[in-house]
């Protein structure tokens, strides 16, 4: 038989008198369990897993060498049971001589029955302190009693784990967790999603690195069908911290052995596979010792052909000194991790207890007060960019504004454009309406204001549109100031600042709208054109004509050289282009005309009710329409960058700017008064409670920095 999968450990060179490390991490799990907190850090462990029916339990009462696990059909072990096995040298009784101290020893050794106490061996619970029980049977009633407190009778199970100790000479220092044998159909009143929930906790429980995984299989069924192994390979495919045991050797048919597992020729395991042979069922009914059945396994395996080459490899004395050296070297491995966790999780939990105070420091009055001037100074920095905690991520505070102002709000103005709305025809219209009963000789400064006017209005809905985002962004600082820490604290202050602080912004809001607004109507009321940035009549009808006789040569002014004004290129406008009948479609009143003959317009009826322009311009009605849009553009463009510069000042002064320098005078008007400061310092139940938990990590935290530290 090859011995890759069982000669890893030689026994020899366990020193089973060197408990220091495996105590350690006892002292750790105490330590966490009993503040009753969660355990923070990933501390070493050994954990048993397997099918109810490979038999879990027999291994772990043969390693202890005394019968204390509850038995009985359907699942057993509901709470994971934390094992922690202590050396300890027996009490020495003084003999007559010395030969016969050692017989008489060897006679009560081999008399020994579970039944019986034994001052050498106890065991002790966490959640009884101090309780001593040398009666192992009493063991097993506490289990299923504490078992049954957290899960009930209803066969349910819980990840809340059972802290169980045993002091004895006859076991090596080791610690192992038992848990839930794994199960494919509900039995009786179990929970239909038994599996589900048995797989979920042992996979938590296995799945943490520092987690050595023993997994329990029967030796007389197909190792590939193994739940054990299947669910270690979940999280250990390699098999790198896999140990596996292998039950009921003796019961496997006759030729047939274990050698091709044990040399790693099946499921090859890192740890490789140690053989046991644990008592039959009716051995356990018939109340055989633990001894003899340990006499028994050594027997068969010494005897055995297939095995007793390699015996000393085999049995559970020798698993459980393998697991010892295991246990050991694993956590001499990861305590510099341990000490490292141990100390940065110490260090978080600190700080935020910090955070959340340990008490009230001062008065009420002073608490508030320093929280309104804090609150006042960090808005404000906010705004000015100038606190310490600038993030390279994203923009904040008032880096935010400046982008609603010169991305959101310069490029939806911008965006409007000011002939989406006002087609040609409708100008050519308000041309004519503009000139009454007497048709203009050149363009009419009447249809530009009029158009123009009616363009500046559309830029208010854009313009308020930024005053409610700039509200937004405020509202936004103000979240962002009340998450901090403090505020979690007091849940009523924090609903306080943001009444307060929300109800200021909309004081503010009004007379920022009102600015705007009256900024639109001021550029609406007045169109001055003489702006020197507008384009005037003379050389818009310049560049019209241009643009229609590109070739023609400019004339000039004989007496200066300069060019002349192009004003006398449009030629003046009919006077009336509806009596104009040979021009067919093309005058003004085209379309009403066209269906009339020459006979009905000799009667000259009364016209319609509704008199609409032809859709055809004629070639100087064209032209004056693009005079008018070049002038309307112009003067547009002017307003836009008006309003892109002005908008956003308004908007600074009187919301921005008002709310940043007298925010500490409005938070003291509406929050300093005495009668109410008791019930804004009233603490969460969160804080009390985060208080609490922090308190209880930092405890424990500090403890077990103090018990790593003990160890070079």
């Amino acid at each position: 038989m090859a011995s890759s999968g069982m000669g890893q450990v030689n026994p020899s060179a366990i020193n089973v008198n060197d408990p220091t490390l495996i105590t350690l991490v006892n002292k750790l799990q105490d330590v966490f369990t009993t503040v009753g907190v969660q355990n923070p850090i990933d501390l070493p462990q050994i954990a048993v897993v397997g099918s109810q029916s490979s038999g879990k339990s027999s291994v772990l009462e043969n390693i202890v060498g005394r019968d204390f696990l509850p038995r009985g059909t359907g699942i057993v072990t509901r709470r994971p049971l934390i094992l922690q096995l202590i050396n300890r040298p027996p009490t020495q009784k003084p003999a007559t001589n010395g030969v016969k101290g050692e017989e008489e020893k060897a006679e009560t050794a081999m008399k020994t029955t579970d039944k019986e106490s034994n001052i050498d061996e106890w065991g002790e619970f966490l959640h009884i302190p101090g309780q001593k029980f040398h009666d192992f049977n009493k063991i097993r009633e506490e289990i299923v009693r504490e078992t049954e407190s957290k899960t009930g009778r209803n066969g349910g199970i819980s990840p809340a784990p059972i802290n169980l100790r045993i002091y004895s000479p006859n076991v090596l220092t080791l610690t192992l967790v038992d848990l839930p044998g794994l199960t494919k159909v509900p039995v009786g009143d179990q929970p239909r999603d038994i599996e589900r929930q048995i797989k979920d906790m042992v996979l938590k429980q296995i799945s943490k690195p520092n987690a050595i995984i023993l997994a329990v299989t029967a030796a007389n069924t197909d190792l590939a069908n193994s739940d054990g192994l299947k669910l270690a390979r979940e999280v250990d495919p390699e098999g790198q911290r896999t140990i596996g045991v292998l039950t009921k050797v003796d019961l496997m048919d006759e030729g047939t052995d274990v050698v091709d597992i044990l040399a790693g020729r099946i499921i090859p395991l890192r740890l490789g596979y140690v053989p046991v042979v644990n008592r039959g069922q009716r051995d356990i009914e018939n109340k055989k010792a633990i001894s003899y059945a340990l006499e028994h396994e050594r027997q068969f395996f010494e005897n055995h052909k297939a095995y007793r080459n390699k015996a000393s490899y085999c049995g559970t004395p020798y698993l459980a000194r393998k697991l010892n050296l295991i246990l050991m070297m694993h956590i001499k491995q990861t305590l510099p991790d341990i000490k490292a966790r141990i100390s940065s999780s110490l260090q978080k939990y600190s700080a935020e207890l910090q955070t959340l105070g340990d008490s009230m420091l001062g008065t009420p009055a002073n608490i508030i007060l320093n929280m309104i001037t804090e609150f006042s100074n960090d808005y404000r920095s906010l705004l000015e960019g100038s606190n310490q905690e600038l993030s390279s991520i994203e923009l904040s505070g008032g880096a935010r504004i400046s982008f609603v102002y010169h991305e959101l709000y310069s490029n939806g103005v911008k965006a409007v454009d000011p002939f989406d709305q006002v087609k040609d025809v409708d100008i050519r219209t308000i041309l004519y309406n503009s000139s009454g009963s007497s048709p203009a000789l050149f363009v009419g400064t009447a249809a530009f204001e009029i158009i123009v006017k009616q363009q500046i209005k559309r830029l208010e809905d854009p313009s308020l549109k930024c005053v409610s985002l700039v509200y937004d962004e405020l509202v936004r600082i103000l979240g962002q100031l009340l998450n901090k820490p403090i505020f979690r604290r007091y849940p009523a202050l924090k609903e306080k600042f943001h009444t307060v602080v929300v109800a200021f912004y909309k004081k503010s809001m009004d007379p920022t709208n009102k600015l705007v607004r009256d900024l639109v109507s001021m550029e609406s009321c007045y169109i001055n054109t003489g702006h020197p940035d507008f384009i005037n009549g003379s050389r818009a009808m310049a560049i019209i004509h241009e643009r229609h006789n590109p070739n023609k040569p400019v004339q000039v002014d004989p007496k200066t050289g300069k060019p002349l004004p192009a004003s006398a290129a449009l030629p003046p406008r009919a006077s009336s282009p509806a009596l104009d009948v040979n021009g067919g479609e093309g005058g003004f009143f085209g379309s009403f005309w066209a269906t009339k003959n020459k006979k009905k317009m000799a009667a000259m009826e009364a016209p319609p009710p509704m008199l609409k322009a032809s859709a055809t311009l004629s070639e100087k009605e064209l032209q004056e329409v693009e005079v008018i849009k070049l002038l309307i553009n112009s003067y547009f463009n002017i307003v836009r960058r008006t309003m892109i510069d002005m908008v956003p000042k308004a908007i600074m002064l009187n919301l921005v700017a008002h709310t940043k320098e007298d925010m500490q005078r409005e938070l003291l008007e509406q929050m300093y008064k005495q009668e109410e400061l008791d019930d804004l310092l009233k603490e969460s139940e969160y804080t009390t409670r985060r208080r609490k938990e922090c308190l209880q990590m930092v405890e424990s935290l500090g403890k077990a920095s103090e018990i790593v530290n003990q160890v070079q």
